[in-house]
Order: C-alpha cells, then sequence, then structure tokens
C-alpha cells in the first residue's frame, strides 16, 4: 500500500507519538513520593525530575517546529521516535537522580518532535482523507488530551507493581510502533530540506536555545530557594538572560523563538498567554492534588491513580463532544464556557481542605477533567485558525512551549506553597491561587477572536 491510501493509520500512529509528551509528563506525578524515598529527597528537589522534562521540552518545542517546517514532518517525527526509544531503554538502570533527570530531559527532547509534526501533517492528511482539518486535530488532541489523564492511573498502577523504572519501560514499545507505521502510511516529505548538518547547528540559533532554559533555570533555582545566599543574584541574573534572549531573537534569523510572529498575531498572543495560564491551573491540580493525597490523605499510588481515573474519562468524553461544540458554535464560545467550568472546578477543590473522603475525590477529579477536555480542544482549534499554512509548525511548537511554562510555573509554586508542608492548609493556598490565575484565562479568552479569513 501507498502512504497516501492510509491518511487514517497515519493520524492514529502520530496520535500515538504525540501522546507520549503528555503522557509521560503526568505519569510521574504519582512517582513523586518513590522517588523521594528511592534518592532520599526533599520535596523541592524531587520536582527537578518534572522540570528538567518541561525546561527540554519548552526549548525542544520551537525549534521541533521549525524543523518540521524546513525539513519535513515525517523525518523528524521518526528521529524523535528513535531517541525516546533508545533513552528509555536505558534509563531504567540508572544509579542517581541526577542521570534520571537527565534522561527525562533527552525523552523531553524526542517527544517534543510529535506535535509540530502532526501539526503540519494535517492539512495533507486530511486532504487525502477528505475530511474537515478538525476532525484529526480532534484525534491528535484526543491523544494528548487522554494520555495526560490516564498518565496517573497507568503511572500508579506500574509504580505499584513495578517501580518507577517501569514509566520509562514502557515509552520503548510505544514509541518504537509510532516510528514504524508513520514511515510505512505518512505522506513523504516532498520539496523540503536535506542541508548538511553544519548548516542546521549554525541556523538552530544555539544561543537563544540556552539564554531561553537559562533564564527559565535560574528563575526557578531563585523560586525554588536552592541555594539561599544567592536568591537575589539568580533572579536578577535571570531577568538578564531574558532581557538577552529577546534582544537576540528579534535580530537573528531563523530565530528559536520567534517574538515576531507573536507581535504580528495578535490572536495568537491571546491564545499562547491563555492556554500558558491555563495550563499553570491545571498543573496545580495535577501535580499537588496525587501529593496531597499520598502524603496527607494516607492513599498509596495505586489507590491515588484510581482516584483520578474520574479525570481522565471526563476529558476523554469532553474531547469529541467539544469538537462537535466548535464546529456548531464557533472556538471562542466554547472556550469561554470551558473557563467557566474551570474556574468553578478550580473552586470545588477547596473542599478537600475539608475532607478526603473517596466519593468526593472522584467526583472532584471528574469536575477537574470536564475544563481540561473542553479548553485544551478548543486552545488546538484556535491555534490552527489563528496561524498560517506556512508558520503551523513553528506556531505549534510555541503552542507546547506555553503548556510547558505554565506547568513549570505550577511545579515551582506547589514547591513553594508545599515547602512548610503536604497538608489542607497549604492546599487551600493553592486552590486562591488557581482561582485568581482562572479569571486570568476568563479574561484573555474573552479577548481571543478568529482571524479575518
Amino acid at each position: 500500500m501507498t502512504n497516501k491510501s492510509r491518511p487514517g493509520l497515519a493520524i492514529t500512529a502520530l496520535s500515538v507519538g504525540t501522546a507520549l509528551n503528555p503522557l509521560n509528563s503526568s505519569m510521574i506525578a504519582v512517582a513523586l513520593v518513590v522517588l523521594r524515598e528511592d534518592f532520599a529527597l526533599d520535596v523541592a528537589t524531587v520536582t527537578w525530575v518534572i522540570t528538567s522534562f518541561y525546561l527540554a521540552s519548552a526549548a525542544g518545542q520551537p525549534l521541533m517546529g521549525r524543523l518540521a517546517d524546513r525539513f519535513g514532518p515525517r523525518r523528524l517525527f521518526t528521529f524523535g521516535m528513535a531517541v525516546v526509544a533508545v533513552t528509555c531503554a536505558v534509563a531504567p538502570f540508572l544509579p542517581n537522580f541526577a542521570l534520571v533527570c537527565v534522561a527525562r530531559a533527552l525523552m523531553a527532547v524526542g517527544t517534543a518532535t510529535a506535535y509540530p509534526s502532526a501539526v503540519v501533517m494535517v492539512s495533507t492528511l486530511s486532504r487525502e482523507a477528505n475530511i474537515s482539518s478538525t476532525r484529526p486535530l480532534g484525534r491528535i488532541q484526543m491523544a494528548n488530551t487522554s494520555a495526560a489523564a490516564v498518565g496517573p492511573v497507568i503511572g500508579g498502577v506500574l509504580v505499584s507493581l513495578v517501580g518507577w523504572q517501569a514509566l520509562f519501560a514502557i515509552n520503548v514499545p510505544l514509541s518504537i510502533a509510532a516510528l514504524l507505521v508513520v514511515q510505512r502510511t505518512a505522506p513523504p516529505d516532498v520539496g523540503r530540506e536535506t542541508g548538511k548538518l553544519s548548516v542546521l547547528v549554525r541556523d538552530s540559533d544555539v544561543p537563544g536555545i540556552l539564554a531561553f532554559v537559562g533564564s527559565l533555570l535560574l528563575a526557578m533555582m531563585a523560586l525554588l530557594n536552592v541555594v539561599p545566599a544567592y536568591r537575589w543574584w539568580f533572579l536578577a541574573a535571570a531577568v538578564i538572560l531574558a532581557a538577552l534572549f529577546a534582544w537576540r531573537e528579534l535580530r537573528f534569523a531563523p530565530p528559536f523563538l520567534d517574538l515576531r510572529l507573536l507581535g504580528r498575531n495578535r490572536p495568537l498572543m491571546l491564545l499562547y498567554l491563555g492556554f500558558a495560564v491555563f495550563s499553570a491551573v491545571y498543573y496545580f491540580a495535577f501535580f499537588g492534588l496525587p501529593q496531597l493525597l499520598q502524603q496527607a490523605a494516607g492513599y498509596d499510588a495505586g489507590l491515588v491513580g484510581v482516584l483520578m481515573l474520574p479525570l481522565a474519562a471526563a476529558s476523554v468524553f469532553m474531547t469529541p463532544v467539544t469538537v462537535r461544540l466548535i464546529e456548531r458554535f464557533g472556538v471562542r464560545p466554547v472556550m469561554v464556557a470551558g473557563v467557566v467550568v474551570l474556574a468553578s472546578a478550580s473552586g470545588a477543590l477547596g473542599l478537600l481542605t475539608l475532607s478526603f473522603w473517596p466519593p468526593l475525590v472522584l467526583v472532584l477529579t471528574a469536575f477537574m477533567g470536564v475544563p481540561y477536555g473542553v479548553v485544551s480542544t478548543s486552545s488546538n482549534q484556535g491555534l490552527y485558525v489563528s496561524a498560517r499554512p506556512e508558520e503551523r509548525g513553528v506556531a505549534a511548537g510555541i503552542f507546547q512551549t506555553c503548556r510547558y511554562l505554565g506547568a513549570i510555573t505550577a511545579t515551582v509554586l506547589i514547591g513553594v506553597l508545599y515547602g512548610s508542608g503536604v497538608n489542607q492548609p497549604n492546599w487551600g493556598l493553592m486552590v486562591l491561587v488557581m482561582l485568581g490565575l482562572s479569571a486570568v484565562v476568563f479574561v484573555l479568552a474573552l479577548a481571543w477572536r478568529k482571524p479575518a479569513e
């Protein structure tokens, strides 16, 4: 069979590949307590297993989007899946926590290739399948939503039965399967560059990447108070490095992070800001709640995974429902409605300051799954209509970076707010922060408009 005759199978394989990044970002949530015990870590230190993944993802996504636009999405996707397979085959045998964080970063770089590659291929695949692009985008988003949502469930089972090592091993067969199917069924990279490695390195804006990652790293070290005597020095250095990063990106061609793209496309800028803040709200619950249930309530990782299951079910259910609602009412009304539900669900999580009664936890996690499915899917559709076709790869990469920036923000603040103890009063403070951020997302969603055709 030819590539052209099997777009449905290609979309499925691309969906599996794009699912690996959110799956690995969420599975780790129920392994934090185990990692702390195995490596004798405190709450702030163990969060580096999350932030290393998000830092690499945040840096990798825009770069991978640009590479997908330039060299071809199929070529980039297969390379990324190969990186994931090799890294995850080695990682279970690593002897210390620092190397585990390095492996997580490499895995993040590999998985960062999938989403931009899939978005670039959507137009061709939907044309070959004779369907609207909304449907393959919906399938890809469903994979992302489902993977992120079921991650704690899968992670809880794997950690309980095998250990944290299984969180790496599960990626090996999935990445190999996605690689082989996309290589066989996806459209070839016609008309793309095959440039030399030296040219690729020259055009990759390595100083820009290092400045971006460095500014984030220094800011996190300051916020987490890793070295108390140098906290304000770290923060000052982060601000200076961020300013240098912006200065370079406005002058370098092609930039790692296209700030001019953001400046000339107001709908895209609003969408990015809203999605970043939304992600911070969501990951407060996603990473903060499992730790609360394990340490304050005394539940084991397996039970916590089960208690998070309604979040997965609600997210999966709402994704195709949201696609149909968007086809009927448009992106903006659905997005705004989803943010209203987000604020309601965030406020309801405050009930956990009073009780850990399992049925209550099940209802609350299901409630939180609804806005995750709605806002994620509508934001994904908003990205597609806001970006010009020739910029969709890099636009998709920046979109994912916004997710990671939100997650990094949440992770840092969780480390700060849980610094005095993982308990119900500190959880109450997190809920207040979530409500404030939900109000910001609401304003940004109201301001967003679909660009004129």
